[in-house]
C-alpha cells in the first residue's frame, strides 16, 4: 500500500519543480587567493602556474623552476599588492564576481519567472569548480551552461577551464548536457556596454588627452601556436573605438602583466605609457575591456603601479575607468548570452 502524500507537501513539491530551472548557469573567473599572505598567495600561485596551459615549458624544467624559486619569492611582493586593494569583502575579484553572480540571478528569475540557479566557480582557488559543479549537483540540474567571464578567448583561460569541468564532470555517474560561451569579444551588448562605461565617466569625470585600452598580455608564441586571443583584443578594441567615435590618434591599443624575459604581446602597457608622457602627454584615461571583474591586475597594477611609471616618465594623471563589474547592462549582457546558448533548454523549464 502506497502511503498518502499530504496535500500541504504535494502542494510544495509541486510548486517546486515548477518554480526551479532543471538548467543551471556556471559563471567563470580565473581566480584570487583566499587571503593577501604569503602562504595562501603561495597556494594560489602554486595552482595557478603549475597548469601546463598557462605555463606549457615542460613539466622536468618548469616545476623544479617554480617550486624551487618562483614560489619562494613572488608570492611575497603579490601578498603585499593585494594588501594594497584588499577590502572587508576580502578579495576584489571574488566579491565582484559574487555581486555579478546575484544579479545574474535576480535578472533571469524577473525575467523568466522561475528560479534559474546561477552559481560561481574559480578555475584556481575558491569557490572551487568542484565545490560549484557539486552544488549544481544537488539542485539536480539536467542541463548546464558553462559561461566563463573572459571576453576574449585563449587556451590559457577558456580551454583550461573548459577542460577542469570535463574532467569534475566525467567522475559523475549522471552528468547533465553541456554548452559552453567560448567567448562574447565582438558582442553587440558587451561592446554597447563598454562604451557606455567610459562614455559616463567621460560625462562625469571629464576626458583625458588620451584613452588607453591595456589587455592582458601572454607570451608572443601562444599566438604564434594558433591562440587567438590577440586577434580577438584587436577585434573588441576596433569595435569599442568605433562605437565611442574615436580617431586613430585618440587612443592605442596595449598589453599588460608581463613576466620574465620572454618576449610578450606587444606594445606594453608599461612601455606605452612612458612613450605618451615623453612625447608631451599630460593626462590619460586606462580601460581594460579584457577584463569582467576588477582585481588585482586593474585595480594594483594599472591604478596604482602603472599610474606611478606614467608620472614618473613626466606624465600627469592616469584615470583608470572601472571594469563592467555588475553594471546593470554588463548583467543584461550576460543574460543575453544566456539565452542565445540555451534559449531552447529554458523554454524547456
Amino acid at each position: 500500500m502506497v502511503a498518502a502524500v499530504p496535500a500541504k507537501a504535494y502542494k510544495w513539491a509541486y510548486t517546486t519543480m515548477q518554480d526551479t530551472s532543471s538548467t543551471g548557469i556556471l559563471l567563470v573567473n580565473l581566480g584570487t587567493p583566499d587571503a593577501p599572505t604569503f602562504w595562501a598567495v603561495r597556494r594560489y600561485l602554486a595552482e595557478f602556474l603549475g597548469d601546463p596551459l598557462v605555463i606549457d615549458t615542460p613539466r622536468l624544467i618548469w616545476l623544479p623552476i617554480l617550486h624551487g624559486i618562483i614560489l619562494n619569492l613572488r608570492p611575497w611582493k603579490t601578498a603585499a599588492n593585494y594588501r594594497l586593494v584588499w577590502s572587508d569583502r576580502g578579495s576584489p575579484l571574488l566579491a565582484n564576481s559574487q555581486d555579478q553572480q546575484a544579479a545574474l540571478q535576480a535578472l533571469l528569475r524577473d525575467e523568466s519567472r522561475i528560479q534559474i540557479p546561477v552559481v560561481l566557480g574559480m578555475r584556481y582557488g575558491q569557490p572551487s569548480l568542484d565545490d560549484a559543479l557539486a552544488e549544481l549537483r544537488k539542485m539536480q540540474i539536467e542541463r548546464l551552461l558553462v559561461l566563463p567571464l573572459y571576453p576574449q578567448f585563449s587556451h590559457t583561460t577558456a580551454t583550461t577551464t573548459f577542460k577542469r569541468i570535463d574532467e569534475i564532470l566525467h567522475r559523475q555517474q549522471f552528468p547533465p548536457a553541456v554548452r559552453q560561451v567560448t567567448d562574447y569579444h565582438d558582442h553587440p551588448a558587451y561592446i554597447a556596454a563598454l562604451a557606455a562605461s567610459i562614455d559616463e565617466h567621460w560625462q562625469t569625470a571629464g576626458r583625458s588627452e588620451h584613452l588607453l585600452l591595456s589587455f592582458h598580455g601572454l607570451p608572443k608564441r601562444y599566438i604564434t601556436n594558433g591562440d587567438p586571443y590577440e586577434e580577438q583584443c584587436e577585434i573588441t578594441a576596433a569595435l569599442l573605438v568605433d562605437e565611442l567615435g574615436l580617431t586613430d590618434k585618440d587612443w592605442t591599443l596595449s598589453y599588460q602583466s608581463r613576466v620574465g624575459r620572454e618576449e610578450w604581446l606587444t606594445p606594453y602597457t608599461y612601455a606605452t605609457l612612458q612613450s605618451l608622457a615623453q612625447q608631451g602627454n599630460r593626462s590619460v584615461d586606462v580601460a581594460c575591456p579584457g577584463f569582467s571583474a576588477d582585481c588585482l591586475e586593474t585595480l594594483e597594477e594599472i591604478a596604482l603601479t602603472n599610474a606611478e611609471i606614467y608620472r614618473k616618465a613626466g606624465g600627469g594623471s592616469l584615470i583608470y575607468i572601472p571594469a563592467l563589474n555588475a553594471r546593470p547592462d554588463h548583467i543584461r549582457c550576460m543574460a543575453q548570452l544566456a539565452r542565445e546558448h540555451a534559449r531552447d533548454w529554458l523554454e524547456q523549464d
